[in-house]
């Protein structure tokens, strides 16, 4: 479990660093910065299979995502620059890291130097520091791989190792020597990195393609589009938690289930039964509140949980006496991996702090930059970045 988030330097987050529990819900005012926080994690997801530097160009490039807000007066700068993300020379980086009980991990990232590079991808960042180290902080000590750069080196017994051959300045040291048997914390982290799941604004219009049947294989992990919604459902009956799944239909709609019929061609199709409908409504039917509990209801019950599970807005679309349901489909997922809820419902919220594992996290935003009011010095987690 990651039990602390730092994020610096990206959008309205000038320096924000979070505990985590098993359970955590975000909230604030719209503006706040939610959305902001979601994407700096999601874009810290990127590191598994290379592509936070295509997710930075996709953003519009560092230029377009770095911090942007007033600057404080000389002296302040000076004084405080290891936490506002600005060297003393003026450098600007984007910093991202975690840390766990075992492993910590930092990346930072900044422009090429001048002049630039002769090439046309003039919107990829280069990766100029990424660390792993062993326990939660930081220190000389306790690094086990030091990248700056293009270089690698590697901290074993005490001695250190180069690892011959430049990394490519855009590819995150993850991707390119993850399962490297020399450092087998790599491994360890990408794995870990690799089974977040994101489940962001699902689709529930009239071509959503969790409205059309398809042919259906066995599904541990809902698709972030919903598309494999039937297979899903059919797969947590037949391998999952089958009463949880009926548990829950039925608390959400009193006298209602949700059952999956197979043609012989092997397309998959849903049918909702209902109390007083004299026959199922199938996925092209439902309103749009209801597939997306549905939708909803596949992604929390998976039969294989993620390390960590990312919900933004989950009530959106649904009614508010649906909420008692969705928390506590949330609070049961919290007990098999981490989850993180962004939500603007009180209800939400309210249902939610009942487990005794949540941890509220209240947003808000002042001179443009994201913070949480009310905390002080102490209440901050023991975070250090890489020198």
């Amino acid at each position: 479990m990651i039990k602390t988030l730092a994020v610096e330097n990206y959008r309205s987050i000038r320096n924000l660093v979070l505990p985590l529990s098993n359970l955590n819900v975000i909230t604030g005012a719209n503006g706040s910065g939610k959305s902001n926080l979601f994407k700096a994690l999601r874009l810290l997801a990127e590191i598994y299979d290379g592509g936070v530097t295509k997710a930075v160009a996709m953003e519009g490039g560092l230029s377009s995502i770095f911090w942007a807000g007033a600057e404080a007066s000389a002296v302040a700068r000076n004084q405080r620059a290891a936490n506002l993300g600005t060297a003393n020379n003026g450098k600007k980086r984007l910093r991202l890291g975690f840390s766990g009980g075992e492993f910590g991990y930092a990346i930072s990232l900044g422009l090429p130097p001048p002049p630039p590079p002769a090439t046309s991808f003039s919107l990829d960042p280069e990766i100029k520091r990424e660390c792993v180290w062993a326990g939660e902080t930081c220190r000389p000590s306790s690094l086990l791989i030091d990248r700056k750069s293009s270089h690698i080196t590697l901290n074993s017994n005490r001695e250190q190792t180069a690892v011959a051959g430049k990394v490519p300045y855009y590819e995150s040291m993850l991707s390119y020597m993850g399962y490297d048997h020399r450092c087998p914390e790599l491994g360890v982290l990408k794995d870990m990195v690799g089974r977040w799941r994101f489940y962001d604004s699902f689709r529930t219009d009239l071509g959503a393609p969790a409205r059309r049947a398809q042919i259906g294989t066995r599904t541990l992990a809902l698709h972030n589009d919903g598309r494999d919604l039937a297979a899903a459902l059919q797969t947590i009956r037949e391998i999952g938690d089958s009463d949880a799944l009926d548990r829950t239909i039925d608390e959400a709609f009193p006298g209602a289930s949700v059952e999956v019929a197979t043609e012989d061609s092997g397309v998959f199709t849903i049918l909702f039964n209902q109390r007083g409908l004299l026959r199922p409504l199938r996925a092209t039917e439902l309103s749009d509140g209801t597939l997306r509990f549905l939708l909803l209801t596949a992604a929390l019950l998976t039969p294989r949980p993620p390390s960590m599970m990312v919900l933004n807005e989950p009530e959106a679309s649904l009614h508010p006496e649906l909420l008692p349901a969705l928390a506590d489909l949330i609070k049961l997922a919290a007990t098999r991996c981490q989850m993180w809820v962004i939500t603007h419902s009180i209800v939400l919220s309210r249902e939610l702090e009942r487990c005794d594992q949540m941890q509220l996290i209240v947003l808000e935003k002042e001179d443009g930059r994201t913070g949480i009011p009310g905390r002080g010095i102490l209440d901050v987690p023991l975070w250090k970045w890489p020198d």
